[in-house]
């Protein structure tokens, strides 16, 4: 394929995967049970960290999680007692467990008391410094060892697949019904591309990505190939490599 073919089945899918009814297997259909910025962005934040493994189980998990904030994510991070955290005493996701889970609600709450919410932990020149900064804080109050591997740092080379597609959801505006766009402080054309096992077998076929590892040099490569095509909007193309990769076995 030449430059000009990638470039039109890359929008052709874009449009086709960027949908509505895309939402409901997804993880991203957690934070879409809810209206108001905080709730969704908590919802959101806490349905990407958990999503690794099979869509279906991500989902489910991610559903009993905001069932058991009482489906007020915000009002229960910020007014949770000790006990109510007694809740969460079964829950578990592949390795995310509820040690995990407790320790991420109190950070989370610390985050919106002391550091003027979430979306301002992430507020830097790039990304790279963004996750970097919002993980220092996440892990700024007494924290578990184990739990330090649910957060993942591009600082040390890590693809940061969860966060990457978390910040897509949040800072992207398109009007199309996916992505909320509600994050108004980081510019979309800074955004990172999530990169996966399938993404970046879709991105190595189509000449996008010539690194073999899935990691930040990965993402930054892969990224500035998007953006060749799309300067101020690179990651949406997320939607193309990853229908084109899960849904069409590219």
């Amino acid at each position: 394929m030449n430059e000009q073919e990638i470039y039109q089945l890359l929008e052709e899918k874009y449009d086709q995967f960027n949908r509505k009814s895309f939402i409901e297997p997804d993880p991203i259909a957690i934070p879409h049970l809810f209206s108001k910025n905080e709730d969704i962005e908590i919802a959101g934040f806490l349905s990407a960290t958990i999503a690794w493994g099979q869509r279906k189980t991500i989902v489910k998990n991610a559903h009993s999680l905001v069932e058991l904030m009482d489906m007020a994510p915000y009002d229960f991070v910020l007014n949770h007692s000790e006990k109510d955290l007694k809740r969460f005493d079964n829950f578990k996701h592949r390795t995310f467990n509820s040690i995990d889970l407790n320790y991420f609600i109190c950070s989370l709450r610390n985050i919106y008391l002391n550091h003027g919410g979430l979306e301002h932990t992430f507020v830097a020149d790039n990304m790279q410094l963004g996750i970097g900064n919002f993980k220092k804080t996440f892990f700024s109050i007494d924290h578990p060892s184990r739990t330090t591997k649910h957060v993942s740092d591009p600082l040390k080379n890590s693809s940061a697949k969860r966060i990457n597609m978390f910040l897509r959801w949040m800072v992207r505006k398109d009007n199309r019904g996916v992505d909320f766009g509600i994050w108004k402080n980081i510019p979309t054309q800074n955004l990172m591309c999530p990169l996966d096992v399938h993404s970046g077998n879709v991105a190595r076929k189509l000449g996008l990505l010539k690194r073999t590892q899935n990691d930040w040099k990965a993402v930054i490569e892969l990224t500035e190939s998007l953006r060749k095509m799309d300067v101020n909007d690179p990651v949406k193309y997320d939607f193309s490599l990853f229908g084109l990769g899960v849904f069409e076995k590219f």
